[in-house]
């Protein structure tokens, strides 16, 4: 029971809702930054669904765009068409004659032959090298692609020409042709042995930097419209299937009515984008401070519900924008069964509410997008409204994706009536989906672990009586085990009433005393006619009583419990005495000074509404059944008694508890106590 003013707690909780309401403006503001600039096209349409709006008439001129399969068919053929360039290096031949002179005198020397030779042989060059002589394979490859002419490039003369490959010779064709066409007084022998062929080099090369120009110039005349709508044209009317024509009709429109948006427009968007989220989070921040305040008491739960917010809307903008996959794979009801699973329905059903319209923003077919994720959210908040066990996420699971095929089949005969295609690649999606809300299971352990939360499947996974913890307890210490559980039905039902996490108050109310396994024996509520304290000193009964706590830190860190319950074990004798030995060594030694720390707790003192709870009902269970006689006033006495002297002692000054709930508690303990030991009625016996 904090004595903190009641100013520094409105000030403390105010503090905690400015900050909540600051992240969720940081996240609209991130996900305005990340959502498409463009405006918004105001119509939605699908090729082979129905038109769902009124008559559309042209509001001006704009071109009718080739598709992209169009444009792309257009472009390969042309580029199939296009001709390549080819270099004709006429310093090629100048080099040639020259080491044809050279040759010759040197053969010269040696030989006597006429200078015609000389002559033929330079004549041959010159029209052999003005024609072209071309590299054998590149000329075979040509003939391969059918491309029997090429434009060669003269540079010396500035021209272009088209020709066909033919006139090219390659090198071997060239050195048959001087051999076989010399003329009378010409012997080839000779020219054999003078080896024309070292003479012979290609000198028509590929010009891939023209080519690449001039097809890239082609394809800049390529138009990319086949026509014009004109202002005030019928366009397409309520009803009518948007077929292949009209669909590129309505793209061209709306590539027109974007493009028709300049800097200014796109910052209006992009900060009406940021109202509408920031208005929407706003609405859900107020949910908060209205009806749940309590959850901004922790950072971690905004935190948690901004990040589910902004992972799910900014996939949903990334995968619009690039259409990446089917907007129906992303599995939207993840959100609210995970928020279920942590907190509460209501704030399940708000939180699939804001993702769904916020998400909806950016997403085509906006009211069939609503309607199908919004009762998806529902049915999987509805389904888990008796979360149980793990299995129950799965069975959830299924009753969305049974939802998502009865609803969109609902609205294919809505759309289309006895139209309804037959494509099924929907319920593949469904299917994907599924598969995602399945594993929510795992992420549901990933945020436990990395959040410290713990979720009611946790708690209820650990309050069976058959865990082996408790199981063990109940063996080796029946006493014991049947107090705990009785304590646990004290403390669930304080928490309820006094607005206090319940489940988690029931869990760790069962765990508290698993320390007094190991020396069962020396706890009353386990003890037979023997009690083995009789023969012990006080102090050295006190230690073994206190040891039960630390004992059950112990085991419980060992059999890797939660912290959120180990906190019970800690906590529900805080940091108080254990009288009954402190009193009676006290009266066994009077005027001497005790050293009292022999006889505590190690502590801390309960810190939170839960543990105060329990420290409170473990306190009056235990002194219960001391009672000799139970009626109302000896229980009533025995409660105020019980409950006022750990009041007074101090043990709830860390707790966030108040006076008012204190009482409430004292109320509940006396209800439960008087009905745990009611009377019963005598059945008489039959006279004979």
């Amino acid at each position: 029971m904090k004595k903190i003013s009641f100013d520094s707690i409105k000030i403390n909780k105010l503090s905690k809702s400015i900050q909540s309401l600051l992240m969720f403006l940081i996240t609209a503001l991130i996900i305005a930054f990340i959502a498409p600039k463009d405006q918004k096209f105001q119509y939605t349409f699908t090729e082979g669904k129905p038109w769902q709006y009124d008559l559309l008439t042209a509001p001006y001129d704009f071109p009718i765009l080739k598709t992209d399969a169009d444009l792309s068919a257009e472009q390969d053929s042309l580029c199939e068409r296009q001709m390549p360039y080819y270099n004709l290096n006429a310093d090629t031949l100048n080099a040639a004659i020259n080491q044809w002179k050279i040759k010759f005198d040197t053969f010269k020397k040696g030989e006597h032959i006429s200078d015609k030779y000389y002559n033929y042989v330079e004549d041959m060059l010159r029209q052999t090298y003005e024609t072209g002589l071309m590299d054998e394979e590149t000329k075979h490859n040509l003939r391969e692609q059918d491309q029997l002419e090429v434009m060669l490039n003269l540079p010396q003369k500035g021209i272009v020409e088209r020709v066909p490959i033919t006139i090219f010779k390659t090198v071997k064709e060239a050195y048959l042709a001087i051999l076989e066409d010399a003329p009378k007084g010409i012997d080839s022998d000779i020219l054999k042995k003078m080896n024309i062929a070292e003479l012979l080099w290609t000198n028509v090369k590929y010009n891939s930097e023209l080519t690449s120009e001039v097809t890239s110039d082609e394809l800049r005349k390529l138009s990319i419209s086949t026509g014009i709508i004109q202002k005030g044209e019928r366009i397409v009317d309520k009803g009518e299937i948007v077929d292949a024509h009209i669909f590129n009709i309505l793209n061209s429109y709306k590539i027109s009515y974007q493009s028709k948006m300049g800097t200014t427009d796109k910052t209006i968007v992009f900060l009406a984008t940021f109202v509408i989220i920031g208005l929407l989070f706003m609405a859900f921040w107020l949910y908060f401070v209205i009806f749940r305040p309590q959850f901004m008491d922790k950072r971690r739960n905004t935190i948690l519900l901004v990040m589910l917010l902004l992972i799910l809307i900014g996939i949903t903008i990334v995968n619009t924008s690039l259409q990446l996959f089917n907007l129906y794979i992303i599995p939207f009801a993840m959100v609210p069964m995970i928020v279920r699973v942590f907190f509460d329905s209501r704030t399940a059903i708000f939180s699939n509410i804001i993702c769904i319209l916020s998400a909806a923003l950016f997403v085509p077919y906006q009211y069939e997008f609503i309607v199908v994720q919004v009762l998806a959210g529902f049915v999987s908040v509805f389904s888990l409204r008796t979360l149980r066990t793990r299995v129950d996420i799965i069975r959830a699971s299924f009753l969305v994706f049974l939802t998502y095929v009865i609803v969109y089949i609902v609205f294919q005969f809505w759309g289309k009536g006895t139209h309804i295609t037959k494509d099924i690649t929907y319920i593949i999606y469904f299917g994907i989906n599924l598969i995602f809300l399945m594993f929510s299971y795992i992420l549901i352990y990933l945020i436990e672990r990395g959040f410290g939360y713990l979720s009611i499947i946790s708690l209820v996974e650990l309050g069976d009586m058959n865990s082996p913890l408790l199981k063990e307890l109940s063996e080796r210490a029946p006493g014991t085990f049947q107090h705990v559980f009785q304590v646990s039905i004290l403390a669930t039902e304080a928490a309820i009433r006094i607005g206090a996490d319940a489940p988690l108050t029931r869990t760790g109310a069962l765990y508290h005393d698993i320390g007094k396994m190991n020396a069962p024996q020396y706890f009353t509520e386990n003890q037979g006619s023997v009690n083995p304290h009789h023969s012990l000193p006080y102090d050295e009964s006190a230690k073994i009583i206190i040891k039960h706590v630390t004992d059950g830190i112990a085991m419980a860190q060992k059999n890797r419990l939660p912290d959120q319950i180990i906190d019970f074990i800690r906590t529900h004798h805080g940091k108080g005495l254990t009288k009954y030995f402190y009193n009676s060594y006290c009266n066994e030694h009077p005027g001497e000074k005790v050293n009292e720390d022999i006889f505590s707790y190690p502590g801390p003192n309960p810190f939170s509404k839960e543990t105060a709870i329990l420290m409170m009902a473990d306190a009056v269970e235990a002194s219960s059944r001391s009672l000799k006689e139970y009626t109302e006033e000896n229980i009533k006495n025995l409660i105020n008694r019980i409950v006022d002297t750990i009041v007074q002692d101090g043990l709830l000054n860390d707790a966030p508890i108040s006076f008012k709930d204190i009482k409430v508690c004292k109320e509940v303990f006396n209800e439960k106590l008087k009905t745990m030991y009611h009377s019963r009625i005598a059945y008489p016996t039959k006279n004979v």
